[in-house]
């Protein structure tokens, strides 16, 4: 010790390779300090600008900066996406407490501690930490779960996101997710709870509804069907084939083709079909015939809203204009277009379980 004394400075300091190795990895994750601005009650929204003056949400500018750093910030980004994937929350969360957990191992390694020594104590808390874990719970969730103590569940992580509003949102949130419940949790799909946001609607007017909801009119004038068979058809409309005659007499081709479209209209409606739900054009002729038999239209331009109603009414799409087989033709239980807050919407309702799937 006595030569380190004679030929170094006062400042100067004897280290290993691999503890400056760890110090300076520890020293990498320094920038995710300003994601601690987002926590607490009075967070806030953390937007950085990178070297490129690109705006983002914190995490996703982190992540993506992180991606040049040394090996312990990579871990740490590699922890936050697993985060994302699984639980689709608590990215930042994950950040700071690693970053926090390798602040308080950079001053043991300046006291003098081996790496190895901090791991295994880390190990130990860890194991300590999940023993604690089980006795702190204050109530547990009944099988099979109810109304009443799933939205207790939820009311503090929805208060981290919406505060003062948890109280409607749980109740919202859990009778949605209770009406698509499966049998076994695991088969249990996101997708199946969507959300229609209306214009000039308020927060308290929300509500479940079993079934779909899209945010405009039916095409004809039928607004209302109970019990409806339901068809659903991705071709247009309209005489789907064209002939070549001679034309003799306008009003006669004319008068053709509105009896044959007639014709296929008039087949549908003695098959039971109350309700048609097209993903393409819907002629004048065609809607004026459908009019006449009592049959809503309504159009979904969109394939992925066409696929849910179809899994929501159980039937199969058409891609040829005609009546459908009975195994295509699907049912609804309420059919019906209603008001909100001046808006009219229409509503496809299930009130029978069993027919959701």
């Amino acid at each position: 010790m006595w030569l380190d004394e004679l030929f170094l400075k006062y400042s100067y300091k004897l280290s290993s390779a691999e503890e400056d190795a760890a110090i300076s990895n520890i020293q990498s994750i320094s920038n995710f300090d300003c994601a601690r601005k987002t926590f607490g009650p009075h967070c806030r929204n953390t937007f950085l600008i990178n070297r490129r003056g690109l705006r983002t949400p914190g995490t996703a500018i982190i992540e993506h900066e992180a991606e040049k750093a040394p090996s312990a910030a990579h871990l740490l980004v590699t922890a936050a996406q697993l985060q994302q994937t699984e639980v689709c929350d608590g990215t930042k969360t994950v950040l700071l407490l690693a970053g926090e957990l390798l602040r308080q191992a950079e001053n043991l390694l300046i006291m003098g501690l081996h790496p190895s020594e901090i791991r295994s104590g880390y190990e130990m808390a860890c194991l300590k930490a999940l023993d604690e874990l089980e006795t702190l719970s204050i109530t547990t969730l009944p099988t099979p779960l109810t109304l009443p103590t799933l939205t207790d569940a939820l009311k503090p992580t929805l208060a981290t996101k919406q505060f003062g509003s948890e109280n409607i949102l749980a109740a919202l949130v859990a009778e949605a997710a209770l009406s698509v419940m499966p049998t076994r949790e695991k088969g249990f799909c996101v997708d199946d709870i969507r959300v229609v946001k209306i214009v000039g609607c308020n927060l308290s007017g929300s509500k479940v509804v079993r079934g779909m909801v899209f945010g405009w009119d039916s095409d004809g004038t039928i607004q209302h069907a109970t019990a409806a068979k339901v068809a659903v058809f991705t071709c247009a409309l309209d005489i789907a084939q064209t002939d070549t005659v001679l034309i003799k007499n306008v009003d006669k081709t004319t008068r053709g083709k509105e009896e044959h479209l007639a014709k296929i209209i008039k087949d549908i409606a003695a098959s039971g079909i109350k309700v048609i739900i097209a993903s393409s054009s819907v002629s004048d002729l065609a809607l004026q015939y459908l009019n006449s038999h009592s049959i809503a239209v309504l159009k979904v331009p969109s394939k992925f809203e066409l696929r849910r109603v179809c899994r929501v009414v159980n039937a199969t799409p058409v891609e040829r204009i005609g009546t459908p087989t009975p195994e295509e033709v699907g049912w609804v239980d309420v059919y019906e277009t209603v008001d909100f807050d001046g808006h009219r919407v229409t509503v496809l309702r299930q009130l029978v379980e069993r027919r959701l799937f």
